[in-house]
């Protein structure tokens, strides 16, 4: 009795794992066989060739000497906190 279940259980096992792998190889050569149809009969549109933009003003920086002390006088207070 017991062997006769071990026997009916590897054989559900192997029925199991022959359908899988079946199907995955059938799914792999469909998709290659889909992939070579798209390519052939619909490539892909070429891409549009990127047009000039107009140089953009490039920042200039801080101009104002007040604000550029302040900015000078915080960054150096941060690095003489965290040496």
């Amino acid at each position: 009795m017991q062997q006769d279940i071990m026997s009916q259980g590897v054989d559900l096992m192997l029925f199991g794992m022959g359908t899988v792998f079946v199907f995955l190889t059938v799914l792999v050569i469909a998709t290659t066989i889909m992939s070579s149809f798209v390519q052939r009969f619909l490539p892909e549109a070429p891409a549009p060739e990127p047009t000039a933009a107009p140089a953009a003003a490039a920042p200039t920086g801080v101009t104002d000497p007040k604000l550029l002390a302040i900015i000078k006088a915080a960054v150096d207070q941060h690095r003489a906190k965290h040496k």
